[in-house]
């Protein structure tokens, strides 16, 4: 433990800017105590906001403070440690992903309290749903959820293991076997093995799909895949260590930099949290500086802006504008739970949105109007906030020490390992050490593919009903329904198949395949119980017999040809004419004849017997 401070810890004031009052300049700051209840900068981009947070940095290291800076960009991290001083120069850790040669482990997932861990799924949870909002989907959520919260109880686990305990079912069955949780063991044990194959595809493609993405850059995996961390994140808040998080976009990664990010802040609200075993006056201060907060701004950082005040975990946040921040958990946290705001600035709509803020010192106009490096800020002194009021910030401090390569390699020497020690250990973990040898890939996965086809499927027994023969199939069918080998199957449709137009068709017959049999002739026998093939009755051939239905037997009418008048010969031949001969009627078919010899039909006045 850091030795208590040599001075009045709660008195100190860190300066950050500058009034000007009847042309009288004086300078001025904020008290520690004031710094618990949170600092929010807002502004445009290019106003002085980052330029502001480094003077306030670069005061905390001199006066000796914990903290750490999340750098989006890479720029301001890249500067800080250019300008720490000699005497603080072991307590830095830099953070850099991009230096892929010398990777800094850090396992989320490693050594949780078991009253934590269901705020590590949470948070991570949180992350991956800012992340994938696209993809998002509460399927998706209740697997990964289980699959975080199973590994948090198997020791040694990582990230990796998200997608092998999904598809590896030894590695499952190993996972399941340590679980604590009823709950997640039943969904593992009865929920999840009993899903079709099919289902379950479709139901985990989407997180292989996007923790797969995550992972397969080596430049990530190298980092998170690491089963023991390099760097202790409850050490560095008590010891008052400098940690500094280089997550430039532009070499590892928007999506890379947002989940890095999110879990490391993640990791802090938790090691802030386990401070409960210190006594309130002996937590040391730790103050955690976000810029571009947006990008990592999830439920669970709007939790630490409510509670982190009590474990003496002090947040500085900056971003651009105010519609980055979500409507429903993070904007209501911020404004309702910070002390000191500060405005660059902005534009008309958050200048609308802050003026109940600074009204009625300062109007709409104002705020939207401020030069650069000029603000409008409402400050929390001695635990009450003022009266907005406006200033300048200080200028950017120019006395750089060169300490860029003492703290790069110091950091190197205590926090990382070289890249081939850490790829060596996760190929032992995924079980590909030592198979260079294209060979040995190649047959263990063909051995895999084996494996997976080794499960049997269900062949039900048949008859063909074209040649009697005995097939299997892996489907159940309609017995009723014609069922064909593959040879009379063939044949079948052969014969269906209608002619080309315009083809010669050929007149000798097709040969028949080689395993054809000829049908079986068909012989009337008395009836008796039918034969029985292989537990099956044998269909036999039904003579084809047309249904009779009434509606053949009604005599149908006979067709009449339209009605045309007709054409009158001249009156002299009219009257030696012979009667015209009607039109000839299709015959219709007739009803099948009656038993009693009379014809069936009943004439005029004829009686009727009921005999």
């Amino acid at each position: 433990m850091p030795a208590p401070y040599d001075h009045d810890h709660e008195n100190e004031i860190v300066p950050f800017g500058e009034t000007n009052f009847r042309n009288e300049r004086r300078r001025f700051g904020i008290k520690t105590d004031d710094r618990r209840r949170h600092i929010y900068v807002l502004g445009k981009t290019g106003m002085g906001k980052t330029t502001m947070l480094e003077n306030m940095v670069l005061a905390d290291i001199y006066a000796g403070h914990g903290l750490a800076y999340i750098d989006p960009h890479g720029d301001t991290a890249e500067k800080i440690i250019d300008f720490v001083p000699p005497h603080r120069t072991n307590d830095v850790i830099y953070f850099n992903p991009a230096d892929m040669d010398y990777p800094i482990g850090f396992n989320v997932l490693e050594t949780v309290d078991e009253r934590h861990k269901h705020l590590v799924a949470s948070g991570l949870m949180g992350v991956f749903k800012k992340i994938w909002p696209d993809v998002w989907s509460a399927r998706m959520e209740y697997i990964l959820n289980n699959c975080i919260l199973a590994l948090l109880d198997y020791p040694g686990s990582t990230l990796l293991g998200i997608n092998r305990l999904l598809v590896d079912r030894e590695y499952r069955k190993r996972v399941i076997a340590q679980i604590k949780d009823p709950v997640v063991r039943t969904f593992w044990v009865d929920e999840y093995s009993s899903w079709e194959d099919r289902f379950r595809n479709e139901a985990i493609a989407p997180i292989q799909n996007k923790v797969g993405q995550f992972l397969s850059a080596s430049i990530i995996r190298n980092i998170v895949a690491q089963v023991k961390s390099t760097i202790d994140i409850r050490a560095i808040m008590d010891e008052r260590k400098i940690f500094i998080v280089n997550l430039a976009k532009g070499r590892i990664g928007e999506d890379n930099s947002r989940l890095l990010g999110g879990m490391l802040i993640t990791k802090l609200q938790l090691a802030a949290m386990e401070r409960v075993d210190i006594p309130e006056a002996e937590r040391q201060d730790f103050y955690l500086y976000v810029d571009e907060f947006q990008n990592f701004a999830t439920a669970s950082f709007a939790n630490i802006l409510s509670e982190a005040r009590k474990y003496r975990l002090n947040l500085i946040m900056a971003h651009q504008y105010i519609e980055q921040l979500d409507e429903d958990y993070v904007r209501p946290a911020v404004f309702g739970n910070v002390g000191t705001i500060i405005c660059f600035r902005v534009g008309a709509k958050d200048a609308e949105f802050l003026e109940n803020e600074f009204t009625p010192r300062f109007t709409i106009e104002d705020l939207a109007n401020l030069t650069k490096y000029q603000i409008y800020l409402k400050l929390m002194i001695n635990g009450v906030s003022s009266t907005p009021f406006s200033a300048n910030t200080l200028p950017p401090i120019a006395e750089r020490t060169g300490s860029t390569d003492k703290v790069i390699r110091v950091s190197r020497e205590r926090y990382s390992q070289p890249r081939g020690v850490i790829e060596e250990k996760i190929s032992r973990w995924t079980g590909m050490e030592g198979e260079e040898d294209a060979t040995k890939i190649i047959e263990r996965m063909e051995a895999a593919e084996s494996k997976k086809g080794g499960k049997k499927k269900q062949l039900y027994n048949y008859v063909c009903t074209r040649c009697g023969r005995e097939i299997q199939l892996p489907v159940k069918l309609d017995p009723s329904r014609p069922i064909y080998c593959d040879a009379c199957l063939a044949i079948v449709k052969g014969e269906q198949r209608p002619a080309p137009s315009g083809a010669l068709m050929s007149t000798a017959p097709s040969p028949p395949p080689s395993d054809f049999r000829p049908p079986p002739v068909f012989r009337p026998t008395p009836a008796g119980p039918p034969a029985r093939t292989g537990g099956r009755p044998l269909p036999r051939p039904q003579p084809s017999v047309k249904p009779i239905s009434l509606a053949t037997l009604k005599p149908s009418k006979p067709s009449r040809a339209p009605f045309r008048p007709p054409s009158l010969p001249p009156s002299s031949s009219r009257r030696n004419a012979p009667p015209p001969v009607p039109p000839p009627v299709s015959p219709s078919p007739s009803p099948p004849p009656p038993s009693s010899p009379s014809s069936g039909t009943l004439d005029p006045g004829e009686p009727v017997s009921f005999e």
